[in-house]
């Protein structure tokens, strides 16, 4: 049996085989311990290096303002708690947004539940874009923290980072991003967005899960997350998974090299499924900002259909309705929810996300099968085709 039509790499990404290729020495006869003195030691403490050096150069960082994480989610939860705890003398409120990953939201409530923080969840606009104003007229004094994502992983909606970044250096208060989805697919520069902490996630990068990074300005201070050892400069113990770190590190110099002529394909195919679909089910509505989103991600509402129905059908083509992180469940999706889409509507969301190895034929036969299953749902059929 054929291999469905992957249009999910929003939700993870294979492993590039160049990936695989760089961390196999590293999982057999270069073993060691970084922090071992000896020659096993030395190559992986060489190799580790590396890595950190290949992610700076993708964010436009110093090595030393990169430490290697667990994932995207306990990079957030570094940067939140990190900056809660350590500035807590100078304030205890926090700015966030509605449409957060649930690794931020879910950190600024228990901040707020356990220890007596204060959050601002402000709200988007149609596009699933925030409001500079809006953020501007929730600073007060107590704020020590700003987290707003780069590019939604449903939507794909960039956020006015670099403006937000501007405001926040205005004021004093240090600012993260969760760029999970963002890096590799857009150009992402720590500088350029004015961000003091970025958390990466290897698994949307085509490196494995359970392999990230958190870009830490320097000056910025943050109690560790994990106490232990002094590895990551004393700011994240535990031995170093080296063969991951150096699968993130060549997974980050992939996407420097293969941005460009990837964006431009990625627009090319998307407007063929797009186009693809209204010619056969008639017209759909397009989630996310028309310009300001990720050039892979096309999320859309089929009006007549549930989403979960029409993927359950389109057995030939693997997709979501939404964020992995809530799949499996028959409801709106928060985040359109917080754009200001009906209910209803929002039920017939579908995620259809692009990536390194989506073909011209994969898009041609993914716009059939989709079509076919919502074109069957609308008809009354109540048995799978």
């Amino acid at each position: 049996m054929a291999q469905p039509i992957y249009l999910d790499y929003n939700a993870t990404t294979p492993l590039d085989p160049a990936v695989v290729a760089a961390m196999r020495p590293y999982l057999e006869t270069l073993f060691g311990n970084p922090s071992s003195g000896h020659a096993y030691g030395h190559a992986a403490k060489d190799a580790v290096d590396q890595a950190r050096e290949q992610v700076a150069d993708l964010l436009g960082c110093l090595p030393d303002e990169v430490i290697f994480t667990s994932g995207g989610s306990e990079s957030d939860n570094q940067a939140i708690k990190g900056i809660a705890f350590a500035q807590r003398g100078r304030g205890n409120h926090i700015i966030t947004s509605e449409i957060e990953h649930p690794a931020v939201l879910n950190t600024c409530r228990y901040l707020e539940a356990r220890h007596g923080f204060r959050v601002t969840y402000l709200p988007v606009d149609a596009d699933g874009r925030i409001d500079l104003a809006a953020v501007e007229a929730a600073i007060t004094s107590q704020t020590i923290l700003i987290t707003i994502m780069h590019a939604n992983n449903e939507v794909g909606t960039l956020e006015p980072i670099a403006a937000i970044g501007r405001l926040a250096r205005q004021r004093d208060i240090a600012f993260h991003t969760d760029a999970a989805q963002s890096v590799g697919k857009v150009p992402v520069s720590v500088d350029d967005l004015g961000v003091d902490l970025l958390t990466l996630a290897g698994h949307k990068l085509y490196a494995p899960k359970g392999i990230g990074a958190l870009y830490i300005r320097r000056g910025t201070v943050l109690d560790p997350l994990i106490h232990g050892a002094g590895h990551e400069g004393g700011r994240r113990a535990g031995t170093e998974n080296v063969p991951y770190i150096v699968a993130l590190g060549t997974a980050c110099a992939l996407a420097h090299e293969q941005l460009p002529p990837q964006r431009e394909r990625w627009l090319a195919l998307r407007q063929q499924l797009l186009e693809g679909l209204e010619a056969r089910v008639g017209p759909v509505k397009v989630n996310g900002h028309a310009e300001q989103r990720l050039p892979n991600t096309l999320n859309i509402c089929v009006p007549g259909v549930i989403g979960e129905e029409a993927l359950a059908r389109a057995t030939g083509v693997a997709a979501s309705t939404g964020s992995a992180c809530h799949a499996g469940l028959t409801e709106p999706s928060p985040v359109l929810l917080a754009m200001g889409i009906e209910p209803a509507l929002a039920l017939g969301a579908l995620r259809l996300s692009l990536g390194r190895w989506t073909t011209v034929e994969e898009i041609d036969v993914a716009v059939e099968q989709l079509s076919e299953a919502i074109l069957t749902l609308r008809n009354g059929a109540q048995e799978p085709v």
